[in-house]
């Protein structure tokens, strides 16, 4: 019988046998037989489709997502991946891929918009176009996806401290994130590879650090030469945990963007700066002090120097011999 009630559950079920594939054995969701008998006709139906006319199955959008999150586990964003799916849920989570068009997309945009800047929203709808776009080319889920369009960005953020702010944050800050911090400046590392650097990274004898791929932003392991500044800093934490470097009260540091944090910028009279506005910091202190980009693209583990060229401007000062070359040319030149 193909349709039929199971002693375990209130609602009626389904079974069909497709010419190819195995048994279909479904709840229909509902306990009224006049509402499942319907069901199972459009299942019915659809199966039908599938085989005699080639037409793909219907596929859902949490089917999505959780083949998307097999498929990118070891993508550095995969926690952000899952958060981002959680507040998009409420607005996919009871869609066919092929349900969602750009109302959808254009309801999603307004609400994300609601809660946060153009440059978070355009997070979202490109994560929602990712995924769509591998359910079209990749898995051949569906034939076709809306055009998902992102707003226009301005150009990449460039806030950095000048040495005096840096050492007036650095007096306000206790003495375990003041560490972190010291470390970061001088090393361009990012947030999470600095607190989560572990001591099998580390060797002080070559004065040399590394950032594991699996680690890194770009997928590439990153050398970190450890300046002085940096090697006292590490000598410093020393016997305090036996795995992490940077640790407060015997606990390894999970977090930096905290009370604290944010206490030592106010009174430093520090405004508008991230965390991660020390990385840019440090790039800015590197071109300052003649740093070419392609040892600077090395250092901070950028993948492409396109990166590290929002830097050049920082450093006229290593391009003035070149401008000068000209200048017995043009003073010859003047004379005629």
């Amino acid at each position: 019988m193909s349709l039929f009630k199971r002693k375990d559950s209130p609602y009626w079920w389904v079974k069909l046998t497709p010419r190819s594939g195995p048994a279909i054995q479904r709840s229909t969701g509902t306990a009224d037989k006049v509402a499942a008998q319907e069901y199972h006709d459009m299942l019915k139906a659809s199966l039908w489709q599938q085989e005699r006319l080639g037409v793909k199955p219907k596929r859902s959008w949490r089917e999505a997502v959780v083949r998307w999150l097999e498929e990118t586990s070891e993508k550095a964003t995969h926690k952000e991946d899952k958060r981002k799916l959680v507040w998009l849920h409420a607005y996919l989570g009871s869609l066919n891929l092929d349900e969602i068009t750009m109302d959808v997309i254009d309801r999603i945009r307004s609400a994300r918009l609601k809660e946060g800047s153009k440059g978070t929203c355009n997070r979202y709808l490109a994560l929602v176009r990712s995924i769509l776009l591998r359910a079209r080319d990749e898995w051949e889920w569906i034939d076709k996806v809306p055009k998902v369009r992102l707003f226009k960005e301005a150009n990449n953020r460039e806030r950095s401290l000048t040495p005096e702010q840096a050492r007036s944050l650095l007096q306000e800050l206790p003495e375990h994130q003041r560490d972190c911090v010291l470390f970061a400046l001088a090393t361009g590392l990012r947030q999470s590879n600095v607190l989560k650097l572990e001591w099998a990274q580390v060797n002080l004898e070559l004065r040399h650090a590394w950032v594991k791929g699996t680690q890194s932003k770009n997928r590439r392991p990153i050398a970190v030469p450890l300046s002085e500044t940096a090697m006292d800093v590490l000598k410093r934490q020393i016997g305090r945990h036996p795995q992490r470097v940077f640790t407060f009260r015997g606990r390894p540091i999970n977090s930096a963007n905290t009370k604290a944090w944010r206490a030592a910028l106010m009174r430093a009279g520090i405004e508008d700066f991230r965390w991660h506005d020390l990385r840019h910091t440090w790039a800015t202190w590197q071109r300052q002090a003649g740093t070419p980009t392609h040892e600077l693209q090395r250092l901070g583990g950028w993948r492409t120097g396109a990166m590290v060229e929002r830097y050049a401007h920082l450093a006229p000062d290593h391009l003035a011999a070149a401008a000068s070359r000209l200048d017995s040319v043009l003073v010859d030149a003047a004379t005629l």
